[in-house]
Order: C-alpha cells, then structure tokens, then sequence
C-alpha cells in the first residue's frame, strides 16, 4: 500500500528519532529496566503522545493507517518502549472519543504532551481473555465511586499518572462495565511489585490495586455501563498498533540479518552467498510485507469505520504479530551463536515482540473472533 508524501515525511520523521533517540540506548534500557520518560516526552514534541487524538486537545489528528506507520517506524528504534507508546495512545483516544468536552480537555492535553503517562486496566489476575468476567467494583456513594480489586499486568504500572479503569458497577456480564479514570495520588490506590519480564523490560508492569479507592463520578468516560464496549474500541485500534510495532522489531530484524550475512565469512565466503541464507531473507521480508499490508489494510477499515473493521483488525494482528516474531527467531538463527548475545540488539527485537502474541487479546482469542464472525454470516 503506497504512502502518500505526507506520510512518507511523517514516517522519516519517525525513523530519524528512532535512530538517533532510542537504537543507541534500547539495550541499556532492557538491562537496566529504565522507563526512558525524558526521550518519550521528546517523542511526545513530535506529536507521537497523542498521534490519533483531535487537535483541539493538542493531538497529531492523524489516521490510524498515519499511525501504523508512525510505530513500525519507532519499534525499529526500541520495540518495548513504543509498544508502551502505543498504549498510551489508545488511552489517550478513549478519553478523547467518549469523554466529555470538561474531560477532554482536562486529561488529554498532558497526555498529548506525555507530561502525564497513561494506563489501560482491564485484565485482572482472574480474568484474562475472559474479560467481561472482570469483579473489580465501583459502588456508587454521592458524587463519588468507591472502588474495590486489582488488575494485573499493567503496563506503565506505578509509573503512569493516569489509569483508564475497566471495573463492575452493575450486574455480571459486560453490560455492568463502566469505564473510570483514577489519577495517581488517589487515596486508597496501590501497586504491586514491579514483574521480572522476558522482554518489555523498558516498562514497568505491576498489578494496580484499588482498596476503598474513592473516585470522583465526573472522572466515569462514558454512561454506566457502556465500560466494555470502550474497553473493546480501543482495543481494536490498540491491536494494529501492537502489530505494528511487530512490523519495527521484523523490519529490524530482517536489516540486522542483511548486515551480518555481508560481513560474516564461513567456508570461505560471506554467507551472503549461500543460496539457502539468500532465500531464507527472501521469505522473510515477503512475510514482512504481507503483514504490513494486513495491517494498513484493516487500519483503512478501522479509520472508514466499516463493518467488517474488527475481524479485519483481528487477522491483522493474529498473521502480524506470528509471522513478525517467526522473522525475528529466524533472525537469531541466521546470526549464528551471536544472535544469542545481549551484544547483538536481534535477540532483544526477539523477546521484546513475544508477548505481542499474548496481549491486547490473546491470538487464541482473535482466532475466536474470527471464527465467530465467519460462522455467523
């Protein structure tokens, strides 16, 4: 799918950061777990705080296949960070699309800016791909909530200033689901101890705890009740974004291979000229640009709103996120002994885009999804 020159621009702009701000130091950022704040508020300068977030509130106003291109370009830089990046995007576009004007503009400015980070807080140490089962609660007394349980697996846990907060405030199922926005600070909201990851390490992740956490009603986006329905809008767009972030980490990979099969000698010749090797590479940036096509193509259909948006989004993500970590394993393959060297930035690009398989909706459940959407038409 070609680019236009604006997005061609939008996407040097990308690479350029990701180069200079974030490559040098990913590895750094991974072994000493350092959640890098001052290069995202860099990143934030250039409109990535808020890329698909209207204007009026200090977002980029861009679309969502703008976007896509925007964190492949950025993942190549630093996978981990970017996703998180990307997560604070999507909770910065619930509060822009189903908030009030009062909302809006109080919380979507300082997160365009990424003078405030963001949190998505929806899975709960009982309730992963079964979301709607979720048992965090919010009772109503006067003008505030009170709100009682935990969520697990945050990204941006203890460090975020804003929590976007799936949590029950009627009856079971996903029509009892309210979506709330607890500030850091709030009496009663705790964090659990920071997780020791396999990649991802450039973000915290701690269960976020609530216990007689009182809320102000004003801070509820949307009506009672609507929660899941928010919860699963963004996660629509949150799945291109992580996919795409799959795409940097793939498009990294593939060029770290090119390198290292020119300048590696075996047999007397670089392996460059081992005809295995060569079409290994071929394969691998074909699957890259098949999922890069997937995926630009279901964010035109998530940004046309069209019906056939959300299991677009869901193959996209599935094909994606599979085939790009298949590329970056086969990456460290071709590296040979090196590949499995911290020294050697592929076997970061490797574990930093495993969990993308696992998170804003398990594969398994985007199988389910598609499926489901099959057998009903």
């Amino acid at each position: 799918m070609g680019l236009n020159e604006e997005q061609k621009e939008f996407q040097k702009v990308a690479f350029d950061f990701a180069a200079r701000e974030m490559a040098p130091n990913m590895a750094e950022w991974d072994q000493k777990e350092l959640f890098p704040v001052e290069m995202m508020r860099k990143a934030a300068q250039l409109g990535f705080g808020g890329v698909y977030i209207q204007t009026d509130v200090g977002g980029s106003g861009l679309s969502r296949l703008d976007t896509s291109v925007i964190f492949e370009a950025l993942a190549t830089g630093c996978t981990s960070t970017t996703a998180y990046i990307s997560i604070h995007n999507m909770c910065a576009w619930i509060i822009d699309r189903f908030g009030t004007e009062e909302q809006r503009h109080k919380f979507c400015p300082p997160l365009c800016t990424m003078e405030k980070f963001a949190s998505y807080c929806l899975t709960e140490p009982g309730s992963g791909s079964d979301a709607a089962s979720l048992l965090t609660s919010a009772k109503r007394q006067g003008d505030h909530y009170i709100l009682n349980g935990s969520k697990a697996f945050i990204s941006g846990g203890g460090e975020s200033d804003i929590y976007v907060v799936m949590c029950r405030t009627g009856g079971p199922g996903p029509k009892g689901i309210s979506c709330i926005v607890v500030e850091k600070g709030t009496p009663g909201l705790s964090f659990g101890k920071k997780e020791k990851k396999v990649g991802w390490n450039s973000q915290p992740t701690r269960a976020v705890i609530f216990e007689d956490c009182g809320v102000p009603v004003a801070n509820r986006i949307g009506s009672e009740g609507q929660g899941f329905l928010i919860a699963m809008k963004g996660l629509n767009g949150g799945r291109i974004n992580v996919a795409s972030c799959s795409l940097g980490a793939a498009h990294a990979s593939i060029i770290l291979t090119r390198d290292h099969l020119n300048v590696r000698k075996q047999f007397g010749a670089p392996l460059a000229s081992n005809q295995y090797l060569q079409f290994q590479l071929a394969d691998m940036a074909t699957r890259l640009v098949a999922s890069r096509l997937m995926i630009r193509t279901a964010a035109v259909a998530l940004q046309e709103e069209r019906e056939d948006a959300v299991v677009l989004c869901s193959m996209a993500k599935l094909f994606a996120t599979e085939e790009c970590f298949a590329i970056c394993n086969q990456a460290v393959q071709m590296h040979g002994g090196y590949g499995y060297l911290k020294d050697y930035a592929v076997q970061q690009y490797m574990r930093d885009s495993r969990v993308h398989q696992i998170l804003e909706g398990t594969n398994e459940v985007m199988r389910l999804l598609i499926s489901r959407s099959l057998l009903q038409e």
